[in-house]
């Protein structure tokens, strides 16, 4: 008589155990979910193949002993307490690759043997170790096969995948087709396991409008606006952008850009774009990626006024899921749903991750249409693998992008300097020809920019402080926190002080009082008006939507000098005047870095260029173009060489997809401790913490009301008894001088 084997148990309410989930069951119910995913990806094949092998490593009589023992489920089980801890992953890994061969099985043993740890490196070159699948592999008994249920090895044989969907054309092409896989494998493991241990849950999944409803409401919505927008020129604009954007989602699929100058209305625009041309060619959902936190929370808002508070999936660090309603939250875990808004953290990490986890998404991505904000905003670092990816999911998984920002980068593929720039291919610009677009910055000019007169003469903070006090509005903008905190020091008592020395909830509380003081001022009669003046670091100068007749900028990368003037006169008051952005040298040059290669580039770019150039997107372009080959490198981390086989060992299709994943992190963070801050709620937070330990759901909520300081400058605050270890390795501010509501956290070396 065959055994029964089984994979998972679960209790009743009541105590009483559950009919098993039988394992025959469990692996044609991943394969079917798993298979309907691989459509998008012309592998079902393969997906129902990498169902029926991930869990049968199960289907041994010595693993059905292993779950009876640990769940509890036989009583008489319970008895053998010297059972240790027994894999199953690597057992159906190791069989694909006996029945299939290496060329085929390979690339699902991958699968298949990560589908609970995550994806391996294949050897221990890159200090895998024992995790490797080289050595996981090498640990499997031929005798631990031959117990494997033959009806499971019947329908691998049944399944066997004949080729590749496509031929790999070298760089990242397999280990992406790898990954995709794993996410249609992995999210069906999940999904069919929640079906039998948590009913009430999957029941919850889906119930959003389709593509169709919401590109409905958003069409209702912009025609609402217009109708009861003032009829002035920059309306006027907006509404033939708007127009441009629904008559190119008509358009093939691909890479798009949308080059529109600050106040030129490309949230709603590129929103409407997406959602149109998702319409035209059955894309299952949009994808809004923004690179900070202050523009998605910003326009999150917008969309959900838009098209609807139950249909925007917001998917980021700060989302406190206990608080979204369960619909989103599960959406969450997989992106299913048609509208996602996520940052640009989230979206890269997770096609580069090998956690099941972060890749349970990824199948989601393919037949999408991935809106980039700030797109300029890419880091240099890692640009290559981003750029190849992003070509390839074009190219493979019928996805179109839409590349959107003032400043456009130079991410076309072209020769430069002799040398190819493998960029984006066939990027066609929505605002129309490079003259369009020229005219567009022309007629939504709104400040002039004044560049030093002479490159080499250094401005004091006390000098740059008696400027400032003669405006009663203005901004300045440095780069660097020590900067922000001297010049601050300087300025009159009310002045704001901005930086990411202040947690995350204090600068968004300041944000908003200085917004409503704008507000008041600008309908105020000039006697009634109260002084405004900002310094800030570089984290206003995307996205938040302050609007000063002034602003200074200490010089800095051209993309970042322009994304301060989108904070001079941003909603065009002054007309027919225009703001001023006064740029000029401080006494601390920028920070070593991308930062200070960015103001090389800026300098190098004025002297052949005139002050009137330099809105010119055609200047942009030839910035980004400099500045890409002044960095070290645009893969700084080897992540391609990682993950192509054909630069490790193709002969055993080599890819180290743990380490890429591992070294794939747009914030670094090796150099940076992490400090609580009782700010307000922070403090209530904190106490609770300190009392019940962690949760995830608190955690989520304590980074709200986090400050990340450099080691040195923590040891500092460690010296001086100002933080305190609330549980192991979580820190928390104790002492109330070292940290203010106006100027954040006091460190005496702050940089």
């Amino acid at each position: 008589m065959s055994i029964k084997y089984i994979a998972h148990v679960r209790k009743n309410e009541d105590g009483s155990w559950a009919e098993p989930h039988d394992l025959v069951n469990h692996s044609e119910g991943t394969a079917n979910i798993a298979r309907s995913f691989a459509s998008k990806l012309q592998s079902k094949q393969w997906a129902e193949a990498a169902g029926w092998g991930h869990d049968a490593g199960k289907g041994r009589p010595e693993w059905l002993t292993y779950l009876k023992v640990k769940s509890g489920y036989d009583p008489e089980a319970r008895y053998q307490t010297n059972i240790g801890k027994i894999s199953h992953a690597i057992h159906g890994a190791e069989l694909v690759e006996r029945l299939y061969g290496k060329g085929i099985g390979r690339l699902l043993a991958y699968c298949i043997a990560g589908h609970h740890t995550g994806l391996p490196d294949w050897s221990g070159v890159e200090g895998a170790g024992q995790s490797s699948l080289q050595f996981r592999k090498s640990q499997v008994s031929d005798l631990e096969l031959e117990q494997i249920d033959p009806s499971l090895i019947a329908k691998l044989q049944e399944s066997k995948p004949l080729r590749p969907p496509w031929k790999f054309k070298g760089g990242l092409d397999m280990s992406l087709w790898i990954r995709m896989l794993f996410s249609c494998l992995v999210d069906a493991d999940f999904l069919d396991t929640e079906s039998y241990m948590k009913q009430a849950k999957a029941l919850n999944r889906g119930q959003y409008l389709p593509v169709e409803a919401l590109k409905e409401r958003l069409r209702l919505y912009n025609e609402d606006l217009g109708k009861n927008a003032e009829l002035t020129s920059v309306n006027v604009l907006r509404g033939e952008i708007l127009q441009k954007c629904i008559k190119a989602a008509q358009r093939s699929r691909g890479i798009y850009s949308l080059t529109v100058p600050t106040g030129g209305g490309k949230t709603l625009s590129g929103l409407t774009f997406a959602l149109e041309h998702a319409c035209k060619w059955k894309h299952d959902r949009v994808i809004y990626v923004s690179s900070y936190m202050s523009i998605l929370e910003q326009n999150v808002e917008v969309f959900r006024e838009a098209v609807g508070k139950d249909q925007v999936v917001e998917h980021h660090s700060n989302v406190v899921e206990d608080e979204a309603d369960i619909r989103s939250r599960l959406a969450m875990e997989n992106w299913d749903a048609p509208l996602i808004v996520t940052t640009s953290v989230q979206f890269f990490e997770s096609l580069f991750a090998a956690k099941p986890g972060r890749c349970r998404k990824l199948h989601n991505i393919a037949n999408s249409v991935i809106v980039l904000d700030e797109v300029q905003l890419l880091p240099p670092a890692f640009l290559a693998p981003i750029l190849e990816t992003l070509q390839l999911l074009v190219d493979r998984y019928n996805v179109s992008i839409v590349l959107m920002t003032a400043t456009q980068p130079a991410l076309k593929e072209r020769m430069m300097d002799g040398r190819l720039f493998k960029g984006l291919k066939e990027v066609k610009e929505i605002v129309g020809t490079d003259e369009e677009v020229r005219s567009l910055y022309d007629l939504l000019k709104r400040t002039e920019i004044q560049f030093p007169s002479d490159s080499h003469t250094v401005e004091h903070w006390g000098e740059i402080a008696d400027q400032l006090r003669h405006s009663g509005e203005v901004l300045c903008i440095v780069s660097d926190r020590k900067s922000c905190r001297e010049l601050h020091a300087r300025m009159p008592a009310g002045t704001y002080h901005l930086s990411a020395l202040m947690c995350g909830q204090n600068l968004s509380d300041k944000i908003k009082e200085i917004k409503k003081k704008l507000e008041q001022n600008h309908t105020s009669e000039p006697e009634n008006r109260v002084p405004v003046r900002v310094i800030s670091t570089q984290l206003v100068e995307a996205g938040v939507d302050l609007d000063f007749p002034i602003v200074y900028r200490a010089f800095a990368g051209l993309d970042s000098i322009m994304q301060a003037a989108g904070r001079c006169n941003r909603n065009g008051r002054l007309r027919p005047e225009l703001g001023k952005v006064i740029v000029f040298h401080p006494p601390r040059p920028a920070p070593i870095g991308i930062l200070r290669k960015a103001a090389d580039t800026t300098r190098s770019i004025l002297s052949s260029s005139t002050s009137d150039d330099v809105a010119s997107p055609a200047i942009f372009e030839k910035f980004f173009e400099e500045l890409y080959w002044r960095v070290h490198s645009l893969d700084e981390k080897e992540i391609v060489r990682l993950l192509d086989p054909q630069r490790n060992d193709p002969k055993e299709c080599s890819i180290f997809f743990r380490t890429a994943a591992e070294k794939f992190e747009l914030i670094d963070k090796t150099n940076q401790r992490t400090v609580l801050i009782p700010y307000r709620d922070g403090q209530r937070l904190i106490d609770d913490l300190r009392s019940n330990g962690p949760d995830r759901y608190l955690m989520r909520k304590l980074q709200r009301y986090t400050v990340n300081v450099y080691s040195r400058e923590f040891e500092e605050l460690q010296g001086q008894e100002a933080v305190e270890e609330i549980w192991p390795k979580v820190f928390a501010l104790t002492s109330i001088k070292h940290y203010t509501e106006d100027a954040g956290l006091f460190i005496e070396s702050s940089a």
